[in-house]
């Protein structure tokens, strides 16, 4: 990620916290407007082109910003982003203020990889016990690997926790060879 990135995403942050906005709500409509953008490449090629006057350019920025719905501030920072002809670093600054926004909501990504699926109960308990062992809340993300036979792995950052029976069925071949 570049330093500018963070930069915008820093001065995004900052202002989300001034005026008390919800990050969610904000990250989704920079997101929203990221693949809106990411779509289409005329819009690309508008916004991101020197030679058509900032006017014009603001005009379908509030065009496309009604359509969205995004609240003034966001659309504010996007014509910041435009103005200093940043626009197509959109996606770094929205995974940047992704980051910050977790950051300061004390949340954390975890990645668990199951068995077989889990029901909505299953998971809200093991995200509970996840929660407890990032020590913040957690939004976790599902995948299944049905070569683990039974149990779960959680990532959390670079930690792995492998509550497997794979891994627990390794454990014991490693144990019954040494012995």
């Amino acid at each position: 990620m570049s330093a500018i990135a963070l930069r915008y995403a820093q001065a995004f942050a900052a202002v989300v916290a001034s005026h008390k906005l919800d990050a969610l709500a904000t990250r989704k409509q920079l997101s929203d407007f990221n693949d809106t953008l990411a779509e289409s490449h005329a819009l690309r090629e508008v916004l991101s082109n020197p030679a058509i006057p900032s006017d014009q350019k603001l005009r379908v920025l509030d065009v496309i910003a009604s359509r969205l719905g995004v609240l003034p501030q966001v659309r504010n920072f996007l014509a910041v982003i435009m103005d200093h002809q940043r626009i197509y670093e959109l996606s770094e600054i929205l995974d940047e203020y992704r980051g910050l926004a977790d950051e300061q909501a004390s949340l954390t990504e975890a990645e668990v990889t199951t068995a077989h699926p889990l029901n909505s109960q299953d998971r809200a308990e093991l995200e509970a016990q996840v929660a407890k062992l990032a020590g913040s809340h957690v939004r976790a993300t599902y995948r299944e690997d049905s070569s683990l036979l039974g149990g779960v792995v959680v990532r959390i950052g670079s930690t792995v926790y492998d509550g497997s029976i794979k891994a627990q069925l390794l454990g014991l071949k490693q144990k019954l060879i040494s012995a």
